[in-house]
């Protein structure tokens, strides 16, 4: 297998976090988004889309989105398991993974790439270009704060994101709250519940990877 990855971006963190988490050793290729090298003819030719992470199985399929390199690798490795043992474990690690995903990664993005200078004319991820709009930066940074509030909540009632015991949704959600630093919003200090739920995910070896 081989894995692509870049160690400065949330997406393929969360997947190195996961295959740290497995305890696996795959070879790994850095792309440095910072360089543009997701852009290059080499890198394009193993992903059209332009974006990692990416991994490439041992039967050559190719895998371009986190929630599919998770899958492969759960049902490849299933120990320790991080996407829930029974129906009901699975469904939840999945619900919450798609709430954080929405709520949390997409306007953290939202708001970076329509405002930060390195993303001019890069609004969106992929091959093609897009103008920012500073609109959008700005309903994005308000949906991080609901997003604070609502994590805050759910940490109230669950000592982890999608019950009992720590799983993918952990990771996404951990990653995506260390990535908002990039736009300048941190968990408010009054949020205790989600603040010890961060240091706790943080003393993982796999979130200091």
């Amino acid at each position: 297998m081989i894995f692509y990855d870049c160690s400065t971006a949330p997406n393929p963190r969360r997947a190195r976090m996961f295959i740290a988490e497995k305890g696996l050793g795959i070879e790994t290729r850095e792309i440095s988004i910072a360089k543009g090298e997701q852009l290059s003819e080499s890198f394009r030719a193993v992903n059209p889309r332009a974006t990692v992470p990416v991994l490439v199985t041992d039967g050559g399929i190719v895998l371009t989105e986190n929630l599919a390199i998770a899958a492969f690798l759960e049902a490849r490795f299933p120990e320790p398991p991080l996407m829930g043992r029974t129906p009901d474990e699975k469904g939840l690690v999945l619900m919450w993974n798609a709430i954080v995903e929405q709520q949390g990664g997409a306007p953290i993005g939202e708001a970076l790439r329509n405002s930060h200078p390195a993303f001019k004319d890069r609004a969106i991820p992929g091959p093609s270009n897009h103008t920012q709009i500073p609109e959008l930066a700005q309903r994005g940074r308000k949906r991080v704060t609901s997003f604070f509030e609502m994590l805050e909540t759910r940490l109230t009632e669950s000592p982890f994101i999608a019950g009992d015991v720590f799983s993918l949704a952990d990771i996404s959600t951990f990653v995506f709250v260390d990535f908002a630093r990039v736009i300048k919003m941190r968990i408010p200090e009054n949020n205790t519940a989600s603040l010890e739920w961060f240091q706790a995910i943080q003393s993982r070896p796999s979130a200091n990877l």
